[in-house]
């Protein structure tokens, strides 16, 4: 009953231990992939990222990700030395250095570089960015549906630091897990400023109601790219679909819940708070989004 579960919860595969790493510009075996500790990712947490998926020998919805990477990338006037092109070729370099054609997860990261005095400021980042590309082979295993837990932090206003970044710094959403975990829960659900049911530590979050589906407005959350393709997907086959302010209570009593993200797509959420979501399994309008969205990514990488 208490199985630990996490939304990046993958099979085992034996080939992850050989993994070849892109590091700026080298493909390196996995145990020699590493970083200077000067580097401003890993001092500062200065830099950002994206997740891709590969279905079928395609980095499914590649042009989204790019956008939302060099989006992120002008956001903190940092210039990666490449363009999307070439990104995109560095991807298909580690994919074939690794031998993937499907079931395969990319973390693309790009940190302002190395450092030469171990202090914030951008100045002291001269020797250019560092790019990094990880890739495992991952199949989603999820043996229940998760539970989560509300959390007291938040994600935040715009000026602090906004939650559309893909920022290095995750510290806030990791608290969040931890505070969730120690509540006997898989993951937090967080709300935003206002009280509002917002998002979860890791994935954006939507309930059901009456065969509606919700979720929030977006003005605090990462804007996920596999939010918004269910979002399309309900809007082009009937099914109600609202960004909106909504709150806890109406949360607890929703039919069905489940979670967004480019590793695990749609997963069910059973639970929030103790109280049992629905049946407390997948539910039939989750159920139907998870078959349009395999349709989707069929259609996208054929």
């Amino acid at each position: 009953m208490n199985q630990k579960v996490t939304t990046h919860q993958a099979e085992e595969d034996a080939r992850n231990a050989d993994l070849k790493i892109y590091v700026n510009g080298r493909i390196l075996p996995k145990a020699e992939a590493v970083v200077s500790v000067y580097d401003s990712g890993f001092m500062l947490g200065d830099g950002v990222w994206e997740g891709l998926r590969l279905y079928n020998g395609t980095w499914a919805f590649a042009a989204e990700h790019m956008d939302r990477l060099f989006q992120a990338l002008k956001a903190i006037d940092l210039d990666i030395g490449m363009d999307r092109a070439e990104v995109m070729a560095a991807l298909a370099e580690t994919q074939a250095a690794n031998a993937m054609t499907t079931d395969a997860h990319a973390r693309l990261m790009v940190t302002r570089g190395v450092k030469t005095r171990p202090f914030q400021h951008p100045s002291l980042s001269r020797s250019g960015p560092t790019v990094v590309i990880i890739m495992e082979h991952s199949k989603p295993l999820l043996p229940r549906p998760v539970r989560l837990a509300t959390v007291p932090h938040l994600r935040g206003l715009p000026m602090t630091q906004d939650p559309k970044l893909n920022s290095h710094s995750k510290l806030n959403c990791i608290l969040a897990c931890i505070a969730a975990e120690k509540a006997g829960a898989d993951e937090a659900l967080m709300l935003d400023v206002h009280g509002f049911v917002n998002t979860t530590n890791a994935c954006n979050f939507f309930i059901v109601r009456k065969g509606a589906v919700w979720t929030s407005t977006g003005d605090y959350c990462m804007n996920g790219i596999t939010r918004q393709k269910v979002i399309d997907l309900c809007r082009a086959n009937d099914i109600p679909v609202f960004e909106k302010n909504f709150s806890l209570v109406e949360t607890f009593d929703a039919d069905e819940a489940f979670l967004t993200g480019t590793f695990g797509a749609q997963t069910p959420v059973g639970e929030i708070d103790g109280r049992v979501i629905g049946s407390g399994a997948l539910g039939p309008v989750t159920e139907r989004i998870r078959s349009l969205y395999r349709d989707l990514i069929a259609q996208e990488c054929a």
